[in-house]
Order: C-alpha cells, then structure tokens, then sequence
C-alpha cells in the first residue's frame, strides 16, 4: 500500500533543508502516540503523512482494550504502510511486575506487533531483568526493539549518569532505539522542567556522555520542545511522542518551512542576520 507520489509542489520550491531521510529511516524518526485512533483515523493519517511516519505506538495500556479482531486489522493496515506498530512500554512493566513477560511477548508477536518497548519508568527493573527483557523481545523476532530510560514520576528521578550508562548497556544488549522519558506532557522529567522548557545542560550532558546520541529518540509532544530539538540537532533527529493531528507540521519543521527553521536556513546560507527574498533572477529584491 505505502509508495512514492509525487507531492504537489514537485518542482517548484526546494525545501531549506535538503538532506531529510527518507523512508525506511533509520535516523530523523518520527514516533507518533496513539492513545486510541480507530481504523479511519488510522487510514487517514498514513494516506496524508505515512511518509513522515516510522512508528506508532499504541500508548499506555490502551491495546488491552481493543477487541482482538479490531486490534489485528489496525495492526495489518499500519503494516501495510511500512510502519512500525508497538505496546507502550507501561503494558510490559504491568508484564514484568505480574511475572509474565514470556506470555506477553507471545502475545504481542502473535497479533502481529512488529516492535516492543522495555521500561521502567513506573516499576523497579533490576538490571539483568532489563537487559533479559530486551534479549528476549529480540529473539523472539521483533524487527523493532526500543528500550525507554527515565522516571514518570518527577519524586522517582533517576540520577543521569545512571541514565547515561542505561542508554548504553541497553544499545550494547539489543536496543534499536533508546527513548528518552517525555511523558506526553513533556513536563517535568528527564530533559524538561515543570513548564515543559528543555533543560540545555541535562541535555548537553547526556549527548556529551552518551556513546552513540544518533540512537536516541527524544519524546516532545510540545512544539517548542520539537523546534528547539531539530535546531539543536538539525532535521534527521529522531523525536518521539507526536500527535498524529501534528506529523505534516513537525515535518515542516524539520525541513524548514516553518518560521524559526526557515530563518535558521537562510541565516546559515547569507552569513547575516536580515532574510532577503529573491527574485527569479537570482538578485536580492530591492
């Protein structure tokens, strides 16, 4: 079902920034949370922006609700369009706390998930435990395993270098992708402060000692965080948390045709601080 179209503006208008991956990625992902779309939101969303979609994760615990039959046809249509589909995280720590990872894991391959989270972002997870979680959800046969670092809870915040060292062991032991803890408010924990500003030297700090800063997916929900992201670390970062009604603008974002992104371009490309249009021949207009 997923296949290259020509978009409407072929040939006309370059985007700024013209090095954005294309799908399959494997960096400049976007994860989109799903909290409970039915198939026609679902359809929807991929006929407009399944090329700008790599993941959806069916958050919390909400796969639990769905009939089963309903829940496999989701599951085959985001297939269809060459995304991955996962639990969130929350359903296999309930797994892990109730001694039921390997019945979980079962399950979630047999109704066709291609990916699965580990975190511990509400329970304790041990060390081995964790790192069993994630060797066990990638011999099973998950095309997609990410592991997720961070607290909910602000009161439950986990000192960063122990956040740094998890981003590697997990990478070392089987993670794709590791996701650093967003919420879906983007408030308060990890990166960002209780008003959802991104914290630049916790930031800083775990790229300057993560191994490989590439395989981190930020989780931003909130524009502001997703703008600051992308100057930061320019359009191929991967940004987790996306709300679907939000996919094509966090492209424009990235490929700068948004107001902050676009100036951005132009002052990388003119060396001064003043956005001069051009005209179709090339000179600046007076």
């Amino acid at each position: 079902m997923a296949q290259a179209m020509e978009k409407a503006w072929a040939g006309i208008l370059d985007f700024p920034h013209a090095d954005r991956t294309e799908p399959p990625r494997t960096r400049g992902l976007t994860m989109v949370i799903d909290k409970g779309s039915g198939l026609t939101e679902t359809r929807e969303l991929l006929e407009l922006a399944g090329d700008y979609v790599d993941q959806i994760k069916l958050t919390f615990g909400t796969s639990a609700f769905y009939r089963t039959g309903l829940l496999r046809q989701k599951i085959e249509l985001v297939k269809a369009y060459g995304v991955h589909i996962f639990p969130g995280g929350t359903f296999l720590e309930l797994a892990v706390l109730q001694g039921k990872l390997e019945a979980y894991l079962d399950r979630a391959l047999e109704l066709g998930f291609t990916g699965i989270e580990v975190s511990d972002g509400t329970i304790t997870m041990d060390a081995a435990t964790r790192a069993a979680a994630i060797r066990r959800a990638r011999q099973a046969g998950f095309a997609l395993v990410v592991s997720e670092v961070g607290k909910k809870d602000p009161r439950d915040r986990v000192p960063d270098l122990h956040l740094w060292q998890q981003v590697d062991e997990d990478l070392a032991t089987g993670s794709d992708f590791v996701i650093v803890e967003g919420r879906e408010s983007g408030k308060g924990v990890v990166i960002y402060d209780e008003q959802g500003r991104i914290l630049e030297d916790e930031l800083e700090e775990m790229v300057r000692h993560v191994q490989d800063p590439s395989r981190l997916m930020w989780e931003a929900p909130l524009k502001s965080q997703q703008q600051q992201l992308v100057l930061r670390f320019g359009p191929n970062v991967n940004l987790g948390n996306i709300a679907p009604n939000e996919v094509l603008a966090l492209e424009a974002l990235r490929v700068g045709l948004r107001g902050d992104t676009l100036r951005q371009y132009f002052l990388a490309v003119s060396g001064d601080d003043a956005v001069r249009p051009r005209l179709a021949t090339g000179q600046p207009s007076r």
